[in-house]
């Protein structure tokens, strides 16, 4: 039995210390995945339309959180938000990367 897209988002967000749901083309995806790769995070991506079921991992996402847009982004299992919550916590991120295992 396949695990249904909940149950997959859920994984992934349990499995990594810092989990980023983006879309390739996506300006502010990259601008996210750009911080945390400056701060030396380690991160796992899920680019959401280059993968089969994107469409319905986004559509957990939202049932999950209630964020649908992207990036949507995840730090020791706790929901970030998108960029603009990101580029807002940059003060904090050292603190939850290193919380989160994630660097």
């Amino acid at each position: 039995m396949s695990a249904t897209p909940k149950q997959k988002v859920q994984a992934i967000i349990d499995e990594h210390p810092v989990a980023v749901f983006s879309k390739s083309y996506c300006p502010y995806c990259r601008a996210s995945k750009e911080t945390l790769t400056e701060i030396g995070a380690k991160f796992y991506v899920v680019e959401l339309d280059q993968v089969d079921d994107g469409a319905d991992l986004q559509d957990a996402l939202q049932e999950i959180n209630g964020q649908r847009t992207v990036p949507n982004i995840y730090i020791g299992k706790k929901h970030v938000g998108g960029n603009s919550d990101l580029q807002g916590k940059r003060s904090e991120l050292p603190t939850l990367l290193k919380a989160a295992g994630a660097v």
